[in-house]
């Protein structure tokens, strides 16, 4: 691939990076995709072994291709989603070069386009897609510092109960990873105890439909930025064993020890955060509001949905919540491994333009960065909600797509 010229490079084939290709030779845009393992790859390899598509599979997916093996309300398998993606570039022809790493990307002085240095050779871009997505480097707090316990890993590491050492696990995070896997480390015979942030939890169902269903009819997958307050806010919602909203009175009943958020550590002691009921409470909330929301479009649009009164029976607070655990002693609890399901953070290390602002956060809008030439994409709240979603990358991509052909019809002008 030495000095190869190329007008758009897209760099990653996961979802945004296939979702690109595909855009991209509708508008008769040349290009090529680089991809440093496999397509998909970080569904692959990158999740736990038990891992499942949080929305059903009708959602799930890209407008062009249906799963084959996956019932239209089923939640795929990590593996089956890689699958997916891998069928959809043979589908599309997308042209994919996999085993080929980017190492930096810098515009050229005096002309246009960008010289792209890789694992195997250079190339000139006319333009840069960067399609790596948000999973990149894993936060890890500097709260409990190495060797205070036998394990610590990200989520991202996390792959089975049997991985981890024998003993009680405390898993950090209450997003879709963290309660998936305390409830799968406690559905294995572990004591495990989780704590708990500021978290929105949607029912997985209601009246007979998909919480993906209800946020696309009611506008929500369409809002451009997060409430004040909750850009970091996650949510926690399951498609794990057929799909089940996430309730943290059940997983108090399940045996998993609640605690608030993890705050501080000091000679083997781990401090929480006295705010397990008020972020239960919060979550309860936004649950509710997501009823009353669904109630309300059913009657406005005279729909016939089945009643469902019991979803809003919440049941009493958990004793945990009633008297809360602000400390715990980790040998003492037995706690042999840390699960930190805390995100992870961009690293556009390679990327070496004037895109980014001071603490190295893309700048962009909808995709089109600061930087002409340079566009982002398979970034949460991209340009709305919906972003975050597989669909939603496919239609973040389709204007990406349509502002890369559009930028090339003005430079035709002239010639």
């Amino acid at each position: 691939m030495s000095n190869e010229q190329i007008e758009v490079l897209v760099i990653g084939a996961g979802q945004a990076g296939v979702a690109m290709s595909e855009h991209l030779s509708e508008n008769g845009v040349p290009h090529l995709v680089l991809e440093r393992d496999r397509i998909a790859e970080r569904w692959r390899t990158g999740r736990w072994d038990s891992l499942v598509a949080n929305g059903p599979a009708w959602h799930d997916r890209f407008p062009g291709l249906e799963f084959q093996d996956v019932g239209a309300d089923e939640f795929a398998t990590k593996d089956q989603v890689a699958d997916y993606f891998q069928a959809y570039a043979e589908k599309i022809a997308a042209p994919v070069k996999c085993g080929v790493e980017v190492t930096s990307v810098t515009r050229h002085e005096g002309r246009p386009g960008f010289r792209v240095e890789t694992s195997d050779g250079t190339i000139d871009a006319r333009y840069v897609v960067a399609a790596t997505g948000p999973f990149q480097r894993p936060v890890f707090p500097p709260i409990v510092p190495d060797g205070a316990v036998p394990v610590q890993i990200h989520s991202s590491s996390y792959r089975n109960p049997q991985q981890l050492p024998e003993g009680a696990v405390l898993v950090v995070g209450a997003g879709s990873s963290g309660v998936q896997i305390a409830d799968e480390l406690r559905r294995s015979g572990r004591e495990v105890f989780l704590s708990v942030g500021a978290h929105d939890r949607p029912p997985r169902s209601y009246r007979d439909r998909d919480f993906c269903w209800w946020l696309g009819v009611l506008g929500l997958w369409d809002l451009e930025t997060p409430a004040a307050g909750a850009e970091h806010v996650t949510i926690a919602v399951s498609g794990a064993r057929g799909g089940h909203t996430v309730d943290f009175r059940a997983l108090a009943a399940l045996g998993v020890n609640l605690v608030g958020l993890t705050d501080a550590y000091d000679d083997g002691v781990l401090r929480f955060r006295n705010d397990l009921a008020d972020n239960i409470t919060r979550g309860d909330l936004n649950y509710l509001a997501l009823l009353d929301a669904a109630d309300a479009y059913v009657e406005a649009n005279g729909l016939d949905l089945p009643e469902e009164p019991q979803a809003r029976i919440l049941g009493p607070d958990p004793e945990d919540a009633i008297n809360p655990r602000l400390e715990l002693d980790l040998a003492e609890a037995g706690v042999t491994s840390i699960v930190w399901a805390t995100g992870f953070a961009t690293d556009y290390s390679w990327l070496q333009v004037d895109a980014f602002d001071e603490s190295g956060k893309p700048q962009h809008n909808r995709g089109v960065s600061t930087e002409p030439g340079v566009y982002f994409i398979g970034l949460p709240w991209l340009s709305r909600r919906g972003s975050s979603f597989i669909w939603g990358v496919w239609h973040d991509a389709k204007h990406v797509a349509g502002h890369i052909a559009t930028q090339r019809s003005y430079l035709t002008y002239g010639n």
